[in-house]
């Protein structure tokens, strides 16, 4: 497996450094590398042992184009791209407005033939996603788009995903969910060998009615279409299981089982506009809908009253949010209040720094159930797991990894979670699993839920401190925090 994956990704970045000297940037690349193995594993679905029809139409396979050179291969591909993206349905939506951005024809052909060289229905999805995440990283390095905020860590989804425990029949959202690693991941859960015995109808609701999405950003929507499809999610020419657009716009109408999520990072929801001196302006965006409990700009606030409403009662959520959630005062009071009575908002897992791509990211899981209307206060308890203090993960020299998350998954307990032990106790300081009572909860200053317990070893033992990259990143991590939090402060105030 290792093996593999460095080969291929050998191969990939090759063909990178020669793309960016020929001005391709590693987004556009990206985005070529979707249309293309989309095109090949269509062609290696068609034949034994899947014999599977793609529904690509006469002329536009990758046979039709694989064997090309030069101004042909360039014509049959620019062609392939428009019939495609002119089709009804899914694939209609992977080809929209698609186009060919690497003009070089020999750099053409020689992708072409990099591509062509690869199995890749066989190749595992872990080795698929390595080259999408790394080629993802490179990108919001390059363009400091930031766009790596919008792809959670697998051993993270993962984790959420064994937690949540999805079930045959029920019905699974994401309102902003970037290329599907949740809904694959929860594909994946429901698929494994020997956990559901699943029966026809059960594989047809698995592959139609499942999943439902909303993603923003329309290349990675793309991306979404692609990988569920070739998952065997969704008809080619049926109903499209995700929306391109602004989830947070309006009630979708539908109900759903579970959610998992990890909204953008950032604040603020914001649209760009031209003003009438033809300046660009910026102007917050906030959502009245009469579904939310309270009126916001904030976009993490929003998620969370959205996340509400898309739930039926008893459904379960697990949603990756940013510190501020747990502590902001205002609307981010009211919110908490609100989830604290109208759900069981059972466990919060604190994440450790260092394991997203956008720097200075202080994220948590929230796990929650909503409840039918009531007049009590249905969150009894919060169970916090501290996997932050005295954790240490960089991107590159130390990712996070699933074996990593296995003791919170212990704690957490998902086969029974009312039957839980706690860790911590006064004799085990250390212990990372606590329970804290809603009495204690509503005792805190604006219901903060921002709680930790475990000392901070590099704070208390100099001899033993991390390794001076670990500190450099954490204080580099500390201080594009910080800069975030005034450059938002600054912001409201210059709105004000």
């Amino acid at each position: 497996m290792a093996e593999q994956t460095s080969s291929i990704i050998s191969k990939v970045w090759g063909m990178c450094n020669v793309l960016r000297d020929d001005g391709v940037t590693y987004g556009d690349f990206l985005e070529q590398l979707t249309y293309l193995i989309f095109l090949k594993m269509a062609d290696e679905y068609s034949r034994p042992p899947y014999n599977k029809s793609m529904g690509i139409p006469e002329g536009c396979s990758w046979t039709d184009m694989n064997t090309l050179k030069g101004s042909e291969l360039e014509e049959k591909y620019r062609s392939i791209l428009d019939t495609l993206g002119q089709q009804p349905g899914t694939l209609g939506k992977i080809f929209k407005q698609a186009t060919n951005k690497i003009n070089n024809i020999a750099i053409l052909y020689r992708v072409v033939q990099m591509v062509n060289a690869e199995n890749w229905v066989s190749m595992s999805s872990d080795v698929k996603g390595t080259i999408y995440e790394e080629l993802l990283q490179k990108n919001a390095e390059d363009v400091k788009s930031g766009a790596g905020q919008y792809f959670t860590p697998r051993p993270l989804i993962k984790a959420m995903v064994k937690c949540i425990q999805p079930k045959p029949g029920e019905t699974i959202t994401d309102p902003c969910c970037g290329s599907g690693g949740f809904f694959l991941s929860a594909l994946d859960y429901l698929t494994a060998p020997g956990r559901y015995p699943l029966d026809r109808e059960q594989k047809e609701f698995l592959k139609n009615g499942t999943f439902f999405g909303n993603e923003l950003v329309p290349n990675t929507y793309k991306m979404c279409l692609m990988n569920l499809y070739l998952h065997n999610v969704g008809d080619i020419y049926g109903e499209v299981p995700v929306t391109l657009g602004d989830a947070l716009l309006m009630d979708p109408g539908y109900r759903v089982d579970i959610v998992l999520t990890n909204p953008p990072f950032g604040k603020k929801s914001s649209m760009t506009f031209t003003n009438e001196e033809g300046e660009q302006e910026s102007e917050d965006l906030v959502y009245n809908r009469t579904d939310f409990w309270t009126t916001t700009s904030n976009k993490q606030f929003n998620f969370v009253q959205h996340i509400n409403t898309l739930l039926k009662a008893n459904g379960r959520a697990a949603v990756v949010l940013p510190d501020n959630v747990l502590f902001e005062g205002g609307a981010g009071e009211t919110v908490r209040k609100k989830l604290l009575d109208t759900t069981d908002l059972h466990t919060i897992l604190r994440l450790p720094t260092g394991i997203f791509y956008k720097p200075g990211v202080k994220a948590n899981v929230l796990f929650f159930e909503k409840r039918p209307a009531s007049a009590e206060t249905q969150t009894k308890e919060i169970w916090y797991y501290d996997f932050r203090t005295n954790m240490h993960f960089t991107l590159k020299k130390n990712p996070m990894k699933e074996e990593d998350l296995d003791d919170f998954i212990r704690c957490y307990n998902p086969d029974n979670r009312h039957e839980r032990r706690e860790t911590w106790s006064e004799e085990n300081p250390d212990g990372r699993f606590r329970r804290f009572s809603i009495d204690e909860i509503l005792a805190r200053d604006k219901l903060s839920l921002d709680i930790f317990w475990i000392k901070d070893k590099s704070l208390a033992d100099l001899e033993n401190l991390p390794d001076p990259d670990v500190l450099a990143g954490d204080i580099i991590e500390n201080l594009q925090s910080a800069m975030t939090s005034f450059s938002e402060l600054m912001a409201t105030l210059t709105n004000e």
